[in-house]
């Protein structure tokens, strides 16, 4: 166990020790792990308190007592004593952080990335109710139907809460800060942001997390953002709308547009560019119509790349100075983008 899971947490997260050791202890208590060693004892007295071999020494005539109720154990005859951790180190000569770690792997559910998220993603989304700041800035960039916010499961961070309920499920702060939900002190990484589950063959593969000050910046969890944006609800599409960002999508789904996908940025990647081009379609690009012209300039190069792949694809020109979303914000409604749609430049 040399080099095991809480070695690698960062100094500054060493207050957050203690906590672990007690939600472990909840998950694990002595007498379970003690038979899963399978030491066998007699309960005693009023049956809270249980008598058997040690198994830390040699000895014919039981003399190991664990108490129960306190979760503690002590040997009579070579005098240790203590709770589920001294003994892991006594028993199997480990340091106090290797016993902890060792611990953690025997008691933690299964634990691969996306269960994590999708946990994660949950409770964010039960949060969201809760925090009217969020749903304000919610109202403020346009969306205002419960129902597409609850399709979209779109939630919230308030901060301070997030790690108390994932290790109360059982996953472990190291765990929790290699995925980059909690920083080096143990503080939710999304902190006051809205924040958008990103999915990919029904799994939750990244969140997305914006700010609802100008104080943080907007921000994705470490490694991929994977396809586009809720593309298994349109590949079999034979129009798809196409557009940068997650609340430009939300505002065109909430007006009814269901063809419609997310890049995630103007740069797709290899996946995303190789999802589009799956089957014949046509692809409306719905890009920024913004005052550098970034926008526009990346829509007409990835118009041509398409092109080459034999996709049909139509630039949607916006009002100067408007995405989709600040087009339904200013007043912008459903047969006034439709109109667009149908303007759309080949």
């Amino acid at each position: 166990m040399r080099g095991g899971l809480l070695l690698t947490l960062p100094p500054e997260a060493n207050n957050a020790v203690g906590e672990v050791i007690e939600k472990l202890k909840q998950r694990l208590p002595l007498l379970d792990y003690l038979r899963q060693q399978n030491w066998t004892g007699r309960p005693t007295g009023d049956g809270s308190e249980f008598v058997g071999l040690c198994p830390l020494h040699t000895e014919t005539r039981p003399s190991f007592y664990v108490n129960t109720r306190k979760n503690l154990f002590y040997c009579h005859g070579c005098g240790q004593g203590g709770d589920l951790l001294r003994f892991v180190q006594l028993s199997r000569d480990l340091s106090f952080r290797e016993s902890l770690a060792y611990l953690e792997l025997l008691s933690a559910p299964p634990a691969d990335a996306a269960t994590v998220l999708e946990q994660a993603a949950t409770f964010y989304q039960q949060q969201l109710e809760c925090y009217p700041e969020a749903l304000d800035y919610l109202a403020q960039r346009g969306l205002h139907n419960p129902a597409t916010i609850q399709e979209l499961r779109i939630g919230y961070a308030p901060g301070a809460s997030l790690r108390r309920h994932l290790t109360a499920q059982g996953y472990s702060f190291d765990l929790l800060w290699r995925l980059g939900l909690l920083n080096a002190q143990g503080r939710d990484a999304f902190y006051r942001r809205v924040v958008f589950p990103c999915c990919q063959g029904g799994h939750v593969i990244n969140l997305y997390g914006r700010s609802i000050t100008t104080a943080f910046a907007h921000r994705f969890l470490h490694g991929s953002k994977g396809g586009l944006y809720a593309w298994d609800q349109v590949q079999q599409c034979s129009e798809v709308i196409l557009v940068e960002g997650l609340f430009d999508y939300a505002v065109l789904w909430q007006a009814g547009f269901r063809h419609v996908t997310c890049s995630l940025g103007t740069h797709l990647n290899a996946c995303q560019f190789q999802q589009l081009c799956d089957r014949p379609r046509t692809v409306y690009l719905t890009f920024d119509k913004d005052a550098n012209g970034s926008g526009q300039q990346a829509s007409q190069q990835l118009a041509i790349r398409l092109r080459a792949q034999g996709i049909f694809t139509r630039r949607v020109l916006l009002p100067d100075g408007h995405d989709p979303n600040s087009f339904f914000v200013h007043g912008g409604d459903r047969g006034q983008f439709q109109s667009l749609l149908e303007a759309a430049l080949p």
